[in-house]
Order: structure tokens, then C-alpha cells, then sequence
């Protein structure tokens, strides 16, 4: 159903309807090791996309989890390294894509980072435990599908006193699964 990987691609970062029907996955290598993070689509089409795009695009390569909070969430996805970097593919930021139909109801939930109603741009988190208190405030668009482990080992990082990881950690490179990672550099 996917494009093989050597099939020339009509434009490289646009991903298709046809992709996103079934469920894409996205694998994210990180320093401590990999995780796949299946989308969803149906709920958060705009926001689906804005990430595999970015991931496509190499946007989150070398991209460090620069906010984790024990027993909260890992949060990354800001090229800056600062928590108040990063953009969209539609510009500087986008609106939400709430739905009651999804909640923050245990670890491994993946949603946008935000800095208030309708401010999307890049950054996500990873929730380590149940999060109610999000719920209507950030974008849901996936869960970790794969790799928990390696989440709750992102999660118990030592942390400095504003939840900065002592010890950089990082993404590596983030690809779709079905087309596979381009090679390291």
C-alpha cells in the first residue's frame, strides 16, 4: 500500500492521503535507544501530517528532548533546544485538532506542545503516566506503538531544576516505517 522506497515520489515531503489511511507509523532513534509512534489520522489529519512531513524533511534529526519530567513527559521536537523554537510546514504555528474521543489516559500518549489555544509548530510530547488535566488542551495525534521501554527509560534521565537532561539526549533521525531510514552522516 506504501510507495516502495526507491519509487521516485512525485513531490518527497508530501505525504498522501493513501499513505495516512492505514494507521502510518513513524520510528524515532534516539540516544537511548529507538521507538515507533503509530499516528492518528482520522482524529488529527493536519497534525498527522505536520509531523511526517518534518520527519521526512530530516527536521528532527539531532534534535534533543530538551524538557523531561519524571513520571510526566519527555518533550522534544525543537530544533533550538530551548522549548521555544520550532515551525510548522504550514508556517509558524497551527491550530488544534481536539477531539473528545481521545484522552491522556496513561504513559505513551504522543501529543503537541503548545504555548497556548491553536499554537502548534513542532514540539511534542510523550506522556510517562495519566495526564487528565491536558485533555482539551493539546492535540493528541498518536501513542507509542513500539519501544515503551526506551520511553521510560527517556523518562528517568537526571534532570536539572528547570527538567533540562543533565546528559544530552537526543533523536537521532526519525523516518516513516514503511520507507525505512535514509543512511546516518
Amino acid at each position: 500500500s506504501f510507495p516502495p522506497k526507491h519509487k521516485a515520489r512525485e513531490h518527497p515531503f508530501v505525504v498522501s492521503d493513501k499513505e495516512m489511511a492505514a494507521a502510518p507509523q513513524v520510528t524515532i532513534e534516539t540516544t537511548i535507544g529507538p521507538f515507533t509512534v503509530e499516528l492518528y489520522y482520522k482524529q488529527a489529519p493536519k497534525t498527522c501530517k505536520n509531523f511526517l512531513e518534518l520527519a521526512r524533511k530530516g527536521y528532527y534529526n539531532d534534535v534533543v528532548f530538551h524538557r523531561i519530567i519524571k513520571d510526566f513527559m519527555i518533550q522534544g521536537g525543537d530544533p533550538t533546544g530551548t522549548g521555544r523554537g520550532g515551525e510548522s510546514i504550514y508556517g509558524r504555528k497551527f491550530e488544534d485538532e481536539i477531539t473528545r474521543e481521545l484522552k491522556h489516559t496513561g504513559a505513551g500518549i504522543l501529543s503537541m506542545a503548545n504555548s497556548g489555544p491553536n499554537t502548534n509548530g513542532s514540539q511534542f510530547f510523550i506522556s510517562l503516566a495519566p495526564t487528565p488535566w491536558l485533555d482539551g488542551k493539546h492535540t493528541i495525534f498518536g501513542r507509542v506503538y513500539d519501544g515503551m521501554a526506551n520511553i521510560k527509560r527517556l523518562g528517568a534521565v537526571q534532570t536539572d531544576k528547570m527538567d533540562k537532561p543533565l546528559h544530552e539526549v537526543k533523536i537521532l533521525r526519525a523516518f516513516m516505517k514503511s520507507e525505512g531510514p535514509e543512511p546516518l552522516k
